[in-house]
């Protein structure tokens, strides 16, 4: 498989450095608004021609739609931050491309009245664009997150490779999110 990573800092360069041991990796273009993290990463990986480094601005669903065809990926890989999921989402489909990303659209306020009606909520954006992922045979899996997804991969991967034994993994969450009323 042929990947367009974008966004190489903390989780991009964990799912980059895990993908370099994995046969199912083709290639993974590693693409950042911060082409010298890019390099420096493609450089610390030290396999230039599997895993090149671009500039990309994924601010435009156009950069991210032309860097996916010149580097003919099969899966556009978003782990940056929420504010650009959209113009990235637009643009792996527009590529024809499957999408994976660790956040979801963000929400937005009802445009009129915002403390009496619902707005867009999170992910309502991705979700409505459903049937044309659909007709393009494409997958969109949105959401996968630092946990539990990311971290039960990081938990496998050192499971595997860095220690004798698991018998318990235990998650810490910073969010504690309480709504009065809901359980």
């Amino acid at each position: 498989m042929r990947v367009l990573l974008i966004g190489v800092g903390t989780v991009g360069e964990a799912i980059a450095r895990l993908s370099a041991a994995a046969d199912w990796c083709e290639a993974m273009v590693l693409a950042d608004y911060d082409e010298s993290r890019a390099r420096t990463l493609a450089g610390a990986i030290g396999d230039p021609e599997r895993f090149p480094a671009i500039k990309l601005d994924a601010r435009d669903a156009a950069n991210v739609s032309e860097a996916a065809r010149a580097h003919r990926v099969d899966l556009v890989m978003n782990a940056v931050d929420p504010q650009f999921v959209m113009p990235i989402f637009t643009g792996a489909l527009e590529a024809g491309c499957h999408y994976m990303d660790m956040a979801m659209s963000l929400s937005k306020p009802h445009p009129d009245r915002p403390f009496e009606l619902p707005g867009l909520k999170l992910g309502d954006e991705q979700f409505e664009m459903h049937d044309a992922w659909v007709g393009r045979g494409k997958l969109a899996l949105v959401g996968m997150g630092m946990d539990p997804g990311l971290t039960d991969v990081f938990a496998a991967h050192a499971a595997k490779h860095s220690v004798d034994e698991v018998h318990e993994v235990h998650v810490r969450d910073g969010g504690d999110l309480e709504i009065p009323g809901f359980a």
